[in-house]
């Protein structure tokens, strides 16, 4: 497939000589949501009043205490702050252990996969400041007709788009926008019915590139890595965006 380019960065199909770059760029991707995921989840009505609460409880409990009362309401901040690390943190691990432990061989190898890099000039050196990638779902559905052995092979495919990241001195360029559209094309020449993705309600930007592309919001779970009382507390959602092709 060609490559793309603007005035200053060319997206380019993954080399292994990426790897570290590429990593580096993940993890920077997934832990930089920590903060806005805090935020939200701070700013709720349901953790503002538990906030109040606990501090009340330690102004009380403290004999009238001003520091008893930041202490507790701090240990609680500290306490969903915690969660929403752990969150990203451990999509982060399981993204390494498994997809991105292994480029080339669970995207580049694949004909309905693909890994695509973003690569700008820093200081007079090539960098890696952008990356995306597409995840080929194949599926067969059973026939009532009794031919190809009952099934209709690639009836329900799709493609996944996974780690969307632009390094931060790279955005509001329309290099995102770019990258999305590198991997939507591919999925089309590839024959694919729909494309999913998944991003979770803190991620605001991507929400936004993504509306703007075509996707709609088809359901919300509170499944992740993390522990189940670990999302609550972080009041987190995942949002599984699709659109047809």
């Amino acid at each position: 497939m060609e490559s793309k380019s603007n005035v200053q960065c060319e997206i380019r199909l993954y080399k292994p000589a990426d790897k570290d770059g590429v990593i580096s760029l993940f993890r920077f991707g997934m832990m930089e949501h920590i903060y806005p995921a805090f935020f939200q989840a701070m700013t709720n009505p349901d953790h503002m009043g538990v906030t109040l609460s606990i501090s009340m409880a330690g102004y009380v409990l403290g004999g009238s205490s001003y520091f008893m009362a930041l202490l507790a309401g701090g240990a609680w901040a500290g306490l969903v702050y915690y969660c929403c690390f752990e969150i990203y943190d451990a999509h982060l691990r399981e993204r390494l252990r498994t997809v991105m432990a292994d480029i080339p061989g669970h995207f580049l190898d694949r004909p309905d996969s693909c890994f695509w890099v973003a690569e700008a000039q820093v200081r007079g050196r090539p960098k890696v400041v952008g990356m995306v990638a597409v995840l080929g779902r194949r599926e067969e559905k059973e026939r009532g007709d009794g031919t190809n052995g009952g099934f209709d092979e690639g009836d329900g495919s799709y493609a996944e788009v996974i780690g969307t990241v632009v390094s931060f001195p790279r955005r509001r360029q329309g290099l995102g926008l770019q990258l999305a559209q590198t991997a939507l094309a591919f999925c089309q020449e590839r024959g694919f019915d729909r494309v999913v993705l998944e991003t979770s309600s803190a991620q605001t930007a991507a929400l936004g590139l993504y509306r703007k592309l075509g996707f709609e919001h088809t359901f919300t779970h509170a499944n992740t890595h993390a522990h189940r009382w670990v999302t609550r507390l972080a009041r987190l959602s995942m949002m599984r965006m699709e659109m047809a092709l």
